[in-house]
């Protein structure tokens, strides 16, 4: 047996680990009771710990050494050898006790951020995230950086990416993005709402959710949609994507955009090379890459006039007090674009302005320029500059998102890179004759084959830039995202 091979066997089990914590995670955001929290933080540290323990082990790095001597087969397997001698370098910097640490605080933090957001008290979660920052800076010094502690961070999720970077593209986009929601909303209020004012059923809202998502392609027999407080897909091993949404009964949209969204990423992550499981050919390229999938399918099929032409007589025949609306008249409510305080249900026209908040606090957070106990005060008054609005609570400000509460700083950058890929990408993708006639058709099958062989198949074997290279033809741009929230939003 080759030391590759041996090598593979070796990141086989330590998948076997990875995964089964993410079975206990999905569970503690879905069914666990809540006097089980202790006990599972314990098992959460416990494989992680293992997990780390093994990528780092002594016998596991002398088969990445000689795998890097041998003449590697494919260009699959010497990308792999790379990948892998950057995971490990990288683990290798950081002692056990801090990876077991990190795991054990998340999982109580993430508890403690569902209480909090629900009685609407940062208090209760500071100093939870003061902990898991001081893991962060703490992790960005074992890892080293160019010009600040947040780079390391950012390079966990989007890979190569510079914060100078990211902050000059965010700087240079702020003003034309706040330029083009001031407009959609503008537009917005010659529309009148509540055309589809009503009560919409859970249990009608999941037969249309679950009949949407598999006419994208989501394959139910490999993944299933469960509720949970914030909508997330995670992957607990091959075959097996899990979904989950949450539900308003008053809005049928905000849980199926959510499902959407979601189910975007189950596609990405349903495509991805089955038998690399574990191996960097087998994962996601990074959370701008991901986050391209889920933002392509939620926004640019979900919200357009053909996916509502074929799916509004469906809406009505599950929801009868819909009879009466017209194609036209949904569209207009469905792309209203009003500044509002919750992410996720933002609409196109105002999202990045949430993630620039975002990518600006936590940036500060992490280099120590922002105390955690000024969060909401701080939260507030930025939100107010950009949206012209006050949040009236912590619940529908700083303590919205569990990204934090899963130790996720440099996590936010990646929505706002995965628009500008996802415009990319579809505006590329629609290039194609096929392509363009099957999606006037609502037939989703050539776009996702696309996707497969341009975007998914790769896995990590190629850096996010070298997929969009690969894909479009050129770099990350931003010019088609802007274009097209212009066309949609401004006309």
């Amino acid at each position: 047996m080759s030391a590759y091979q041996s090598l593979c066997e070796v990141v086989s089990e330590i998948s076997l680990l990875t995964s089964t914590e993410a079975v206990l995670s999905w569970d503690q955001e879905t069914y666990m009771p809540s006097k089980a929290l202790d006990f599972r933080a314990r098992q959460m540290s416990y494989l992680t710990g293992k997990a780390h323990a093994l990528l780092t082990s002594a016998k596991t790095r002398k088969l990445l050494d000689k795998a890097e001597t041998e003449m590697p087969e494919t260009p699959t397997q010497a990308a792999n050898v790379r990948g892998l001698r950057r995971d490990i370098d990288r683990a290798t910097k950081l002692p056990a006790q801090l990876v077991q640490e990190e795991s054990e605080t998340a999982t109580h933090a993430k508890a403690a951020w569902v209480e909090a957001r629900s009685k609407s008290d940062f208090s209760m979660f500071a100093p939870h995230l003061e902990h898991l920052l001081s893991i962060a800076r703490r992790k960005a010094d074992l890892f080293g950086y160019a010009d600040e502690p947040y780079d390391a961070l950012l390079d966990l999720y989007e890979r190569g990416a510079k914060t100078r970077e990211v902050a000059a593209l965010f700087a240079k986009l702020r003003p034309q993005l706040a330029e083009i929601a001031r407009g959609a909303v503008a537009r917005s209020k010659k529309v009148k709402p509540g055309v589809l004012k009503g009560r919409y059923p859970i249990e009608k809202q999941q037969i249309l959710n679950r009949e949407i998502a598999e006419s994208l392609g989501f394959d139910f027999e490999a993944g299933r949609i469960d509720t949970t407080a914030h909508p997330f897909c995670t992957t607990l091993g091959a075959g097996d994507v899990r979904l989950t949404t949450r539900y308003d009964e008053s809005d049928f949209l905000s849980s199926l955009f959510g499902v959407m969204h979601e189910a975007g990423h189950g596609l990405y992550e349903q495509g991805l090379p089955g038998m690399d499981f574990g191996l960097p050919s087998g994962s996601a390229a990074s959370l701008g890459i991901h986050e391209s999938q889920s933002r392509l399918w939620e926004n640019h099929v979900g919200r357009s006039r053909t996916f509502w032409a074929k799916w509004l007589p469906r809406a009505k025949e599950l929801f009868p007090h819909l009879k009466k609306v017209k194609l036209d008249a949904l569209m207009k409510e469905m792309l209203r674009s009003e500044f509002s305080f919750i992410r996720v249900e933002a609409d196109e026209a105002t999202y990045d302005l949430h993630i620039l908040l975002r990518f600006g606090i936590e940036r500060r957070l992490v280099k120590g320029e922002l105390a955690v106990q000024d969060v909401p005060k701080v939260w507030n008054e930025e939100f107010r500059d950009l949206f012209g609005l006050t949040p009236p609570d912590d619940r529908r400000g700083c303590l919205q998102d569990i990204h934090w509460s899963m130790g996720g700083l440099g996590y936010f950058a990646t929505y706002t890179l995965g628009n500008l890929n996802a415009a990319q990408l579809f505006a590329t993708a629609k290039k194609n004759k096929k392509i363009a006639a099957s999606l006037d058709k609502c037939d989703y099958a050539p776009l996702l084959k696309w996707l497969r062989d341009n975007v998914h198949a790769w896995g990590a074997a190629l850096t996010p830039t070298e997929i969009m290279q690969h894909a479009t033809g050129k770099a990350t741009d931003a010019k088609w995202h802007v274009a097209h929230l212009c066309e949609r939003y401004v006309g």
